[in-house]
């Protein structure tokens, strides 16, 4: 008898896992045109994701948003940029001071679009810049509608399909249509990555410029990930020290005197943990800690079960991501030195059996930590 069939006859968990992968394919079905709404419907009732090979390929966004483009077109307005020293923004980080593993968040600021985005070409273009900070555009909070609401009209207000296929009448009301709870924009070089998580939303991703790289696991898989509470902590750029000289650092949007861009010192800043303002007590985050493409560090029992689906998204591909998948994405610049995207998130359904049972494989798992740390006790 196999060690997986071993595993499957003593747990449930593994036998959901396995039963899974049996009987599902561990590559993402390829579109060559969009769905309909009927056949994305389809998709959207087995909770399973698939790419739209050129979908958006004749968008205005897709054909004009070059970096020359963005530049001129935005100029100096303000924009939020998140900043870390190693691209991990919302990610599990060692500490550097005390070695526990944290949640990071990033440090966010205002800079000039321009500034920002001369940043990031030059560093992606720069191999001895590679090691400075890194900033990336992606407040996830609907800014193509607002902070870049001047850019919103070269893409469409809803993908069609989905609007039709997420209208439903007991949920949303009889004159009800679904419309994007969010529309985001991402901007950034291929120094940042987006750590394994999930989305209550169904998310149709869009590549504008360069290249995105998924790794996707269902969520079923939430016994892999290893998820733990971490204490959460943020970025902050390290205040001078007394008797800096700050003509010789340069002014804070990063100018140096001979007017070329100073690149972030990323030794400039710190990690400094949350406290609950009413308590007093560390802000804690529930994260996945499992990194499937380093299989062997922070793994579980299950996690040599998983099976994680990967893509790459071209430009003017669409990637359909179900609500509640784990995904972790990494980009690959254009030859102008950005990365581009779009997404689309639509809210859930929750009154169907998805949440209902990933709640139950969650409680499952929990029970099954909780037991195993009793047990370890003394």
């Amino acid at each position: 008898m196999g060690e997986e069939q071993q595993e499957r006859d003593r747990d449930a968990i593994a036998d959901l896992i396995v039963t899974y992968n049996e009987l599902n394919s561990s590559f993402i079905e390829e579109l060559h045109e969009e769905p309909s709404a009927l056949e994305f419907m389809r998709f959207v009732a087995r909770n399973t994701p698939f790419v739209v090979r050129g979908g958006a390929a004749n968008w205005k966004a897709t054909q004009t948003w070059t970096a020359e483009y963005l530049s001129n077109f935005l100029g100096d307005e303000t924009v939020n940029v998140a900043v870390t020293p190693f691209g991990n923004a919302d990610a599990p980080t060692v500490h550097p001071e005390t070695g526990a593993l944290v949640f990071a968040k990033p440090h966010e600021e205002d800079q000039s679009f321009s500034d920002f985005l001369t940043y990031v070409i030059h560093q992606e273009k720069t191999q001895g810049l590679r090691k400075s900070e890194v900033r990336y555009a992606q407040t996830q909070n609907d800014n193509l509608r607002q902070e870049y609401s001047s850019l919103y009209s070269a893409v469409p207000p809803t993908i069609p399909w989905a609007r039709i296929a997420l209208s439903d009448p007991h949920r949303l009301g009889p004159d009800e249509e679904a419309q994007p709870e969010a529309i985001n924009l991402w901007i950034g070089n291929s120094l940042s990555t987006t750590a394994l998580h999930k989305d209550n939303y169904e998310n149709v991703y869009v590549q504008i410029r360069g290249r995105k790289h998924f790794v996707l696991l269902p969520p079923h898989c939430l016994s892999c990930v290893n998820e733990r509470e971490l204490e959460s902590g943020g970025y902050v750029r390290r205040k001078k020290q007394k008797g800096e000289n700050e003509d010789e650092e340069g002014d804070e949007n990063g100018e140096e005197e001979n007017g070329e861009e100073e690149i972030g010192d990323k030794g400039g800043m710190e990690l400094v943990m949350e406290k609950d303002s009413e308590t007093g007590k560390e802000v804690t985050v529930p994260f996945a800690i499992w990194d499937p493409d380093k299989p062997e560090e922070n793994a579980t029992r299950y996690s040599k079960l998983a099976e994680p689906m990967r893509v790459t998204l071209e430009e003017g591909d669409m990637l359909y991501l179900p609500a509640m998948w784990y995904h972790k994405v990494s980009q690959s610049c254009s030859q102008e030195g950005i990365c581009v995207a779009v997404n689309y998130w639509y809210d859930m359904d929750f009154t169907g059996p998805l949440y209902p049972f990933t709640s139950f494989v969650r409680a499952v798992n929990q029970q099954q930590q909780h037991n195993k740390k009793n047990a370890e006790s003394p």
